[in-house]
């Protein structure tokens, strides 16, 4: 991965072994020997970083503050969901598993439980957009499942759908399947429990964000199984800009341009600049210094939004 001037990027915290990294995260695990992490356990370490991606490249440079934005967002909605998640119970501050988190990295990790995941990323819309658009233009359906006609872009759906999709492999992309694949993948109860956990935590995060004057459009949910207690536990990331896709309600309602209409707090400004100065052939050239400041603004105005910090 390059280098994109961000701490996290090639950081392995004393104490700790780095297991992997994805295209923003990297996961340690408390060395064997150390006795720098009390309070840690067997707890996983999760570091969300600064990188950005796009169109399956890690793009330099990073995007200053993103990591923490995710961590501080994933953790405020963890605190509002009534739902199992992958938290120690002692990471809270002033918690002993918070004084195991390195200093350097304090504001943007998250000491997890290890989980056996689904490899099944659960995603739903409430809103067609993207490409469930694309889909419903040409076949009037989204992931196979069919809509009413008469549907336009940025329209809300008649109720949320579940549209899941396999996990690739890094390196590789994620596949829209069926809910009749998921059960394969599975089995039947996992499957109906994933689906309807999925809807519920949607149906709550949607009503949080539109009391804020925001829409949520979509969004995705990993689970895992918690080999303790055998219970399906959310994991990873949750409802942040890098998993969801959110709207100013009020733009939505006025607007009727569709870049207006559903500019969302991402880094969709990353992918419209990359679209309109390169090609998609080779490596993606530097982002610009204004790209990378709006986008980052964009960011924290969501944190700002749902929280009210």
């Amino acid at each position: 991965m390059p280098d994109n001037g961000d701490v996290s990027t090639n950081l392995t915290p004393a104490g700790w072994n780095h297991l992997y990294s994805g295209k923003v995260r990297d996961l340690f695990e408390p060395a064997a020997t150390s006795t720098d992490v009390a309070g840690a356990g067997d707890a996983m370490l999760v570091v969300a970083s600064d990188r950005v991606s796009a169109y399956d490249y890690v793009l330099s440079p990073g995007i200053p503050g993103k990591g923490a934005v995710l961590t501080q967002l994933s953790l405020w909605w963890f605190d509002q969901l009534e739902v199992p998640n992958h938290l120690v119970a002692s990471h809270a501050p002033g918690g002993r598993g918070h004084d195991a988190l390195p200093s350097e990295v304090a504001d943007r990790a998250m000491l997890v439980k290890k989980l056996d995941m689904f490899p099944v990323e659960a995603v739903v819309r409430g809103y067609l957009t993207g490409s469930g658009w694309a889909e419903y233009s040409e076949h009037g359906t989204v992931c196979g499942i069919e809509l009413p006609d008469g549907l336009q872009n940025g329209d809300r759906l008649p109720e949320p759908i579940y549209t899941p999709a396999w996990k690739a492999p890094l390196g590789e992309h994620d596949e829209n399947i069926s809910y009749e694949r998921t059960v394969e993948l599975v089995g039947e109860e996992d499957a109906e429990a994933l689906r309807d956990l999925s809807l519920s935590i949607y149906r709550t995060a949607a009503a949080v964000a539109e009391d804020r004057g925001l829409i949520l459009a979509d969004t995705k949910f990993e689970f895992g199984r918690d080999p303790e207690t055998g219970e399906i536990a959310l994991a990873d990331e949750v409802l942040t800009p890098d998993s969801s896709r959110y709207w100013d309600a009020a733009a939505w309602a006025e607007k009727t341009d569709p870049a207006e209409r559903m500019a969302s707090f991402d880094k969709q400004i990353v992918r419209d600049w990359l679209r309109a100065n390169w090609d998609m052939t080779g490596t993606p050239p530097e982002l610009p210094a204004d790209v990378i400041e709006r986008t980052a603004g964009r960011y924290r105005e969501l944190l700002s939004t749902l929280t009210k910090r």
